[in-house]
């Protein structure tokens, strides 16, 4: 109850037991840790996107109202690494949907805020696209946070500011989305089999010894709750939204953030993830071979002494911050 607060936030279409490992890990070291639930992700609150509750807790009302936003000449890289684009980034969701990053980013800090206690700052530790929120909430509200430790951050290959020549392709895109919002069901039905999904999970794996029954059953049994195939195709139709080089950008100076990544990640480029560096809030990019998407559940003995690496660099600065000795804590799951 008394380490030192770190906060884990996972990614696309997972829940909290993704991080099953490093709740284990950081707890033995003595950290309070706690593994979120995102909203409308694994046994949260999954109400229609149209609801008042859903539209009350929308953090895209809340910051823009009902006017659709535009960031106009945002910089953003490129697969290779090397080269810069300029484009225009849509930031809200086409459908006014709650379940987008800035709402996501508001339960990360009113956690911080209301579980962790008022005034002591927590560490935030995302995966792919989890780390979008992660980043966002910092920049919201920076007091309430010693930085961001990114495991395989997800550049959104969707998203309407990444999708190749958008004026033709987005509305191809968005008839494939509104098709599965309509008619969606069946599919996701078939797929969400245990073996189908053990099947799925070996494209971002590429340690396949990880996806096992334990991994597929903590995956899945959320997916199978109510509300969770439409939060799904809310999610494959939500391309908008900030991008994390535009966020790095202009991330708090005193917030480091540390960068790790599988070089066979299958949809995260590693040039791209290197060219993070060059932002001045980066301090450090890790790549691990023979690693894919999901770096902590694939490879822990890689990513978690880097982590522990990282939590001490961040209370280097804090008085009242104290890098806890090797004892066993009490582990936290937040939902």
């Amino acid at each position: 109850q008394d380490g030192e607060p770190v906060i884990l936030i996972h990614g696309l279409f997972v829940n909290s037991d993704h991080w099953r490992k490093t709740i284990l890990y950081l707890g033995e070291q003595g950290y309070r840790t706690y593994a979120l639930d995102l909203w409308g992700c694994g046994y949260s609150s999954k109400p229609p996107r149209d609801s008042p509750v859903a539209q009350a807790v929308n953090g895209e009302v809340s910051r823009f109202g009902s006017t659709p936003q535009v960031l106009s000449q945002a910089e953003l890289g490129t697969a290779g690494g090397t080269r810069k684009r300029i484009v225009d980034v849509e930031l809200c969701h086409p459908l006014q949907s709650p379940y987008n990053f800035f709402t996501w980013a508001d339960l990360i800090s009113d956690f911080c805020a209301q579980v962790v206690k008022p005034k002591e700052q927590a560490t935030l530790v995302s995966n792919s696209i989890g780390t979008i929120s992660a980043l966002q909430a910092v920049l919201d509200a920076p007091d309430m946070f010693r930085g961001v430790f990114v495991v395989a951050p997800n550049f959104r290959e969707l998203h309407s500011a990444e999708v190749p020549f958008p004026q033709l392709s987005m509305p191809v895109v968005r008839s494939i989305q509104r098709a599965l919002r309509e008619n969606g069901q069946p599919l996701f039905d078939s797929l969400a089999k245990p073996s189908t999904v053990k099947q799925i999970l070996k494209e971002p794996y590429a340690v396949e010894s990880e996806v096992d029954d334990t991994l597929v059953d903590v995956l899945l049994d959320p997916l199978l709750t109510d509300g969770a195939s439409q939060v799904v195709f809310d999610t494959l139709s939500y391309s908008a939204g900030p991008l994390p080089e535009i966020q790095l950008a202009n991330f708090p100076p005193n917030k480091p953030v540390w960068v790790c990544y599988g070089e066979d990640d299958p949809w995260t480029p590693g040039p791209r993830v290197d060219a993070l560096q060059e932002k001045a809030i980066v301090e450090r990019v890790e790549s691990f071979p023979g690693v894919g998407h999901c770096p902590h559940d694939e490879a822990p003995e890689l990513v978690h002494p880097l982590l522990l690496e990282y939590l001490s660099r961040v209370c280097e600065e804090e008085e009242t911050c104290q890098v806890p000795e090797l004892t066993t804590s009490k582990m936290t799951r937040s939902r």
